[in-house]
């Protein structure tokens, strides 16, 4: 789509925003809008009526709203952030404002909501600012980066100041433009939406797929002519006749002994993993190493061949996991949150207890067995110690795991492919918003 630009232009004084329509004022948000009106305003409401609850995640990235939750105003009035019909929020914690959580306030019960006190509310002016707009302007990434960079405090705690919002300058067109601009962007941003929710049901289907290869060929074989038995397991069903059933731990040693490390030198690196250098899809991140003398207390030990798995959640859940290969000097030391598995050369393969662990089956089993409470769900060692699976014979093993290998290299290039196109559509998205809030393209008349 190729859209015009204006006829003339004014410098907007800011080095991020560059040049703006000649006929649009700059003007610092606090006089467009009232930030965190008062909630005194509320006074002749009953305390009894029953108004919207938006904690955070009822307040999607996209700019949705779960409005399912309501609250007396009595149980809310105090402790929350209060907002009406019309006003627009965005979400001030980290990763929250980053991920573009924020929604222009529409449909609340009785015109009135109470949320997460990690909102800042606008109140549009009506004689300056129409809410959709300044709904798209906070959506914008021109806002969104100057956002971040005014954050304060550490980690997870960083936040965007009220002030920052308060004092940001923004050029703002004539209140028709505004309309136009607001109904222009609703109606692309839908049909790009359209096109990545496309897309991403194409990876759910395509994770469906691999994951029903994975359980097939770990549970059923690659012959569909073997001969099959009952294997005495209700999830697993049918086996194929010459496949043993036994319990992992008569085919692997779990959590082996860091005792036949004692000849090593204290000083030799080794490869370091926490738990976010190993990745859902089997991969891991070997950036990191330490001094043996560094890790040998207080961390898990495997070395190459061995075969982890997570075993809290949402780690396990999620798949977090991998075969080890490539470590430094062999050896590697890890968080405690996860479970080593090494393999019997005689009983298994480490290839195919690493896809055993991979396959939704045996995913579906550990959740069953977790412990605890919340995120602090794990599954116990005992699950993968007492887990009965089918073992085919060696050769068949090796035949399964080159499959499932290659079939894993198709399903990656092909959600790769998938994942590069919603990039670009997201790319696409958030530049269609930068350049029509500031300016970059005229849209009179093109609504």
């Amino acid at each position: 789509m190729s859209l015009p630009r204006y006829g003339e232009y004014q410098d907007s004084g800011l080095d991020w925003l560059g040049q703006v329509p000649a006929h649009w004022p700059i003007k610092r948000i606090r006089f467009v809008a009232d930030l965190n009106p008062s909630k005194s305003e509320l006074v002749g409401m009953d305390r009894s009526t029953e108004v919207s609850f938006l904690p955070m995640e009822a307040i999607g990235d996209d700019g949705s709203l779960s409005l399912e939750r309501t609250r007396a105003i009595s149980e809310v009035e105090t402790g929350y952030t209060y907002f009406r019909e019309g006003d627009v929020t965005i979400a001030k914690i980290t990763p929250c404002f980053e991920n573009g959580k924020g929604a222009l306030m529409q449909g609340l019960a009785k015109g009135v909501g109470f949320g997460t006190t990690e909102l800042i509310v606008a109140r549009p002016k009506p004689s300056q600012v129409q809410g959709p707009f300044l709904n798209w302007t906070f959506r914008s990434p021109n806002f969104r980066a100057q956002g971040e960079a005014s954050m304060y405090g550490a980690g997870g705690q960083k936040r965007v100041p009220d002030s920052f919002v308060r004092d940001l300058a923004w050029s703002f067109p004539p209140l028709d433009e505004q309309a136009q601009i607001s109904a222009f962007l609703d109606r692309e941003t839908a049909k790009i939406d359209a096109l990545i929710a496309e897309q991403e049901k194409l990876i759910a289907l395509l994770a469906e797929k691999r994951q029903a290869t994975i359980s097939h060929a770990v549970t059923k074989g690659l012959d569909p002519n073997a001969p099959m038995k009952d294997s005495g397991i209700p999830w697993l069903g049918e086996v194929p006749a010459h496949w043993s059933i036994k319990r992992l731990r008569f085919v692997a040693e779990l959590n082996p002994s860091k005792s036949e490390l004692a000849d090593i030198d204290r000083e030799t690196e080794v490869s370091f993993l926490p738990m976010e250098a190993i990745g859902e899809d089997g991969s891991i991140n070997l950036e990191r190493t330490r001094p043996f003398a560094e890790v040998e207390t207080g961390y898990t030990y495997f070395r190459d061949g061995d075969v982890t798995l997570a075993k809290i959640t949402p780690c396990f859940e999620n798949g977090k996991g991998a075969l080890m290969q490539g470590l430094e000097a062999g050896i590697g030391f890890g968080t405690t949150e996860i479970i080593v598995a090494r393999p019997k050369p005689s009983e298994v393969l480490g290839p195919m207890l690493n896809w055993i662990f991979r396959s939704p089956g045996f995913r579906a089993q550990g959740e069953a067995s977790m412990y605890g409470a919340g995120g602090q769900k794990r599954v116990p060692d005992d699950f993968i110690r007492n887990f009965v699976g089918a073992f085919p014979p060696a050769d068949e093993q090796e035949r399964i795991v080159a499959f499932l290998d290659g079939e894993f290299g198709k399903f990656v290039a092909l959600g790769d492919g998938v994942g590069c196109a919603i990039r670009l559509l997201k790319e696409r998205r958030s530049a269609l918003i930068a350049a029509a809030v500031t300016g970059k393209i005229d849209l009179r008349g093109v609504v």
